[in-house]
C-alpha cells in the first residue's frame, strides 16, 4: 500500500480548491486546506480531511455501503471535479446525478456521467478539472479505469471483501472501512496484516463510523453529514 494522506484541519493538503455554485457548497461540508475534503471528525471532535484529488494518480477503496461512496462523490463534485461513475446499478447513483443540477438547456449537468462497466474514454484531468472515477463493479472489480494521470483518482466501491480483491485493496493509497462481519474482519486482517484488536474493532463500528487505513495509518473517525446531504442521501447508514 502506498503512502496515504489523512490529516487534521491543520495539516497541509495537496489539492487546490475550486469554485462551484453556492447551492452546491451549501449541501456539503467545507473543504479543508487546499482542497482537502472533510470526511469526518476524530475522537476529540476535530475535523479530519482526506486528499482525494491530487497531482498524482490515486487509488481509493471504500468497503461498505453506498452511502459513504456517494457522499465522497458529492463532496468531490463540490470542489469542481468531474465525476464518472461506472456501475451496474445506475438507479442507486441517480441522487448524485440529480444533485449536479441541469444546464441552461435543461439537460443533466455533464459534471456527473453515468457509464456502464466497460472501457470508455474518460475526460482528460488537469489541475483545474480533476477527475474522480467511481468504479462500482461489485466485490471483484475489473481493472477498467486504473488511475494513470495526475489529478485522476479512481475509487473502487466494494460491497464486501473478497480474497480475489486483495490486490485491488492492498494497492490503494487509502482504504475506508465500515463495519465488517467477523469473517470479513478476519480476511481484512490477512490482507493488511492487522493485529487481533484492530480486526475486532472492525466488527464493532457504528453506522456512522469508519476506519481510514493506509501505510502507517489506522484512524477511526465519525462521519460528518450535513442536513443538505441527508436530504439527498437520507440518514447515515451502513447498508446500501
Amino acid at each position: 500500500m502506498s503512502n496515504s494522506r489523512l490529516m487534521d484541519s491543520r495539516g497541509k493538503g495537496v489539492a487546490p480548491e475550486f469554485l462551484v455554485s453556492p447551492q452546491m457548497l451549501d449541501v456539503v461540508s467545507p473543504s479543508g486546506d487546499r482542497g482537502g475534503m472533510v470526511l469526518g471528525s476524530g475522537l476529540q471532535g476535530e475535523p479530519l480531511t482526506i486528499s482525494v484529488l491530487r497531482s498524482a494518480p490515486t487509488r481509493m477503496v471504500v468497503v461498505g455501503g453506498l452511502y459513504l461512496a456517494r457522499q465522497i462523490a458529492l463532496r468531490a463534485m463540490a470542489t469542481g471535479a468531474w465525476i464518472t461513475i461506472a456501475t451496474g446499478r445506475p438507479a442507486a447513483w441517480q441522487p448524485v446525478v440529480r444533485a449536479a443540477g441541469a444546464g441552461a438547456d435543461g439537460r443533466p449537468s455533464p459534471l456527473v456521467q453515468l457509464r456502464r462497466l466497460s472501457p470508455v474514454e474518460l475526460p482528460r484531468p488537469s489541475e483545474d478539472t480533476p477527475l474522480l472515477v467511481v468504479h462500482d463493479g461489485g466485490h471483484v472489480p475489473q481493472e477498467l479505469f486504473p488511475p494513470r494521470s495526475p489529478w485522476q483518482t479512481t475509487m473502487y466501491v466494494l460491497p464486501y471483501l473478497h480474497p480475489q480483491a486483495a490486490t485491488t485493496a492492498n494497492s490503494a493509497d487509502l482504504v475506508l472501512l465500515q463495519r465488517l462481519p467477523v469473517g470479513q474482519a478476519q480476511l481484512a486482517s490477512q490482507i493488511w496484516r492487522l493485529p487481533p484488536q484492530m480486526a475486532h474493532q472492525l466488527t464493532t463500528l457504528k453506522d456512522d463510523q469508519v476506519i481510514a487505513l493506509g501505510t502507517n495509518l489506522w484512524r477511526p473517525l465519525r462521519l460528518v453529514t450535513t442536513p443538505g446531504e441527508q436530504q439527498i442521501l437520507g440518514a447515515v447508514r451502513r447498508g446500501d
